[in-house]
């Protein structure tokens, strides 16, 4: 299970997620994948946790994110990490784009 070696953006499906919130697979094998998540303003990734390990990359925008109790503003250049298991969400405060990454693969995501 992998993806192609090159994914370009205009020919990769876009999921629309609801409530002004997509998402787009650029890439992935058993081990890895990373995900572009675009947000408009006031858009919420809601409260989850899940297994995978994940590090997030803003690349546009700004958002409120929460890991466990903490709440944080992070903006383009920023980043975080996520262990496996634990509770984390954002909220949206400027129309962005966040890049996640993760291992395993997130089969979920997969169709």
């Amino acid at each position: 299970m992998e993806s192609n070696c090159y994914i370009y953006q205009n020919e990769t499906p876009v999921e629309d997620l609801g409530g002004g919130v997509t998402r787009q697979i650029l890439g992935y094998n058993e081990h890895l994948m990373m995900v572009k998540v675009s947000f408009l303003k006031g858009s919420i990734g809601s409260l989850h946790t899940h297994s995978h390990t994940q590090t997030t990359y803003c690349a546009a925008g700004a958002f409120e994110f929460t890991v466990g109790s903490e709440s944080r503003i992070i903006r383009e250049g920023d980043a975080t990490y996520l262990a496996p298991g634990v509770l984390h969400g954002v909220v949206c405060l400027e129309e962005g784009v966040l890049i996640d990454t993760f291992n395993p693969v997130r089969e979920d995501f997969l169709k």
